[in-house]
């Protein structure tokens, strides 16, 4: 047991082990640690960034309206945030949001 176990009492959420975008950067594809197989959509991520300039930080209500997130949205960057989440620069120039990977796998779709 290590001295975080210790303080943090809380389950460690799944990992994705292998994440890939597509050629033309508007699908996300992400294998995780228990074997499941999902995706999303550039447009999908957008429209869930949980940035404080796309959710109220206090209320927690979005303030983005996800109707005005393009359809043809891509994805320009891609970064990993230490061990637990994923960053992405969008093609419409935002990139302040931090995806922790329980929030990428409630919003990804198990490929079929």
């Amino acid at each position: 047991m290590s001295f975080w176990d210790r303080i943090k009492p809380t389950e460690r959420p799944v990992s994705a082990t292998e994440v890939t975008l597509s050629p033309d950067n508007t699908l996300l594809s992400l294998v995780w640690e228990d074997g499941v197989k999902t995706h999303a959509t550039a447009q999908v991520l957008r429209q869930q960034c949980p940035c404080a300039g796309c959710v109220d930080e206090w209320t927690n209500k979005r303030t983005l309206d996800p109707s005005r997130v393009p359809a043809d949205v891509r994805i320009t960057q891609l970064q990993p945030v230490g061990n637990y989440a994923l960053t992405f620069v969008f093609s419409d120039g935002h990139g302040t949001g931090i995806y922790p990977w329980k929030l990428l796998r409630d919003i990804t779709q198990p490929q079929g």
